[in-house]
């Protein structure tokens, strides 16, 4: 059950989403997960800054999880998103924050797991 949230900093089409989902989807089992559960979020043009200075193109994602995954399966994770970001939008490596959010309490369809 990941819900991945990307803020940007500029504008993202419909057919960047759908890229980014899917290679997402393809990369989301790092973590051990799967796209049958994975609900991803956008919140292009927001008002973002790093090392004082407002970018063009810089992103902050945040991964929360129900469960926890190793070290290395975030590492890998990050990679690929900084990866896919870079490759769909033109976002540096170096200007995309990644925040992993393991949870133990996680609720759907008017329950908890």
């Amino acid at each position: 059950m990941p819900f991945i949230n990307t803020k940007y900093s500029a504008d993202i089409t419909t057919e960047q989403e759908i890229a980014i989902k899917s290679a997402i989807a393809e990369h989301i089992q790092l973590i051990g997960k799967t796209e049958s559960w994975l609900m991803l979020g956008f919140e292009p043009n927001c008002s973002l800054y790093f090392k004082g200075e407002k970018s063009e193109k810089i992103a902050f994602v945040e991964v929360s999880i129900y469960g926890n995954a190793s070290k290395s399966a975030y590492e890998q994770l990050t990679a690929a998103i900084c990866k896919t970001l870079n490759t769909i939008l033109g976002v540096p490596a170096d200007k995309v924050y990644v925040k992993y959010s393991p949870t133990e309490n996680w609720g759907w369809n008017g329950g908890n797991f």
